[in-house]
């Protein structure tokens, strides 16, 4: 393996911050022509999941807070992705949970969101794939 390679494997999906995911998806799947994946709601909150060619999926949040979007990469080892970029400056935040895996989220100086993830549970998306809640 290439020493100077970065750990990141594919932008997998962006996270997006959403004020009314309901509008949002509607209009994503009516007049975009996108594949609403899951539109679920629990716990509170919306989240649905668009798909508007082969690149990354859309994720439509109401909890995810401020105005940039994050871009989830997955990776093949969070742990030692994690700790490739610490060796680059870069600072460790917490882990925590996604359905798919662990993953880790944080915020570049310039205020751009970025997390990384590892599929550690690839079936997890079947359990949403075509739920409509909303």
């Amino acid at each position: 393996m290439d020493e100077t390679a970065l750990p990141f494997e594919q932008l997998d999906f962006l996270y997006m911050p959403s004020k009314d995911v309901a509008a949002e998806v509607e209009h994503f799947a009516t007049v975009l022509g996108g594949e609403i994946v899951f539109a679920i709601e629990a716990f509170g909150t919306r989240v649905a999941m668009v798909r508007l060619g082969a690149g990354p999926d859309l994720l439509l949040a109401e909890h995810l807070e401020g105005e940039r979007p994050v871009l989830v990469y997955k990776v093949a080892d969070l742990e030692r992705a994690m700790d490739e970029l610490e060796a680059r400056g870069w600072q460790r935040e917490p882990v925590f949970g996604i359905p798919d895996g662990p993953i880790c989220a944080f915020t570049t100086p310039g205020g751009h969101r970025i997390a990384i993830y590892e599929l550690t549970r690839p079936q997890a998306a079947d359990r949403f794939e075509g739920r409509r809640d909303f």
